[in-house]
């Protein structure tokens, strides 16, 4: 576990550099041997972002044993919720970064992208001769009816990832590789989309 959370860590600190966590923004998480889940605190400087920042929550997203008093993000119920519809995920991702969400204002309910060579960084993907459909979910601050929404549209989720209108990205996998390959596939088809748009 101490090397998935020291590998995440860095992977975080990476990504805000990249400009992916605004403001403190973003959250991540990660199962241990035992299926524990541990999630990013709330309110923590992304660039200054330690091991020690991980708190353990259980299956409602409620903070357990020493971490009992530490609030979590607000969003770690999409964190349960994504590990109990996909139960070999190991590792989800949060980013806040500018392209999705751009893309999220201006298409309704999904953004598709279609022959480019990146688009096999999403598991299962095979060929760039085919459509890759992720679907835009609307914000919200009610989790519950978030969560709701996830479970009735996961068989939209076969990507591994899913768009928050002008909010940020989810990522996950069975491997932080895994997981990051997925959000690097999506920031990286997001931006060329968006460019694209304004040729």
């Amino acid at each position: 576990m101490n090397k998935l959370k020291e590998n995440l860590t860095n992977e975080i600190r990476a990504f805000n550099a990249k400009g992916w966590s605004p403001a403190t923004s973003t959250n991540y998480s990660f199962l241990d041997e035992s299926s524990t889940i541990w999630v990013s605190r709330s309110g923590v400087d992304k660039s200054q972002f330690t091991a020690d920042d991980f708190i353990t929550v259980d299956k409602n997203g409620r903070p357990t044993g020493q971490y009992a008093s530490i609030k979590p993000s607000a969003e770690t119920l999409i964190h349960c919720v994504l590990y109990d519809l996909f139960p070999n995920t190991k590792v989800i991702l949060h980013s806040h970064s500018v392209f999705p969400v751009l893309l999220s204002a201006k298409y309704e309910n999904s953004v598709e992208f279609t022959g480019y060579e990146v688009q096999k960084g999403f598991a299962g993907q095979t060929t760039h001769d085919a459509t890759v459909s992720i679907p835009i979910f609307e914000n919200t601050q009610d989790m519950a009816e978030f969560s709701k929404t996830m479970v009735e549209s996961n068989h939209l989720l076969e990507n591994h990832c899913f768009i928050i209108r002008k909010h940020g990205i989810y990522a996950w996998g069975t491997s932080l590789f895994e997981a990051k390959r997925h959000l690097e596939t999506l920031e990286y088809l997001s931006e060329v989309k968006y460019r694209e748009l304004s040729l």
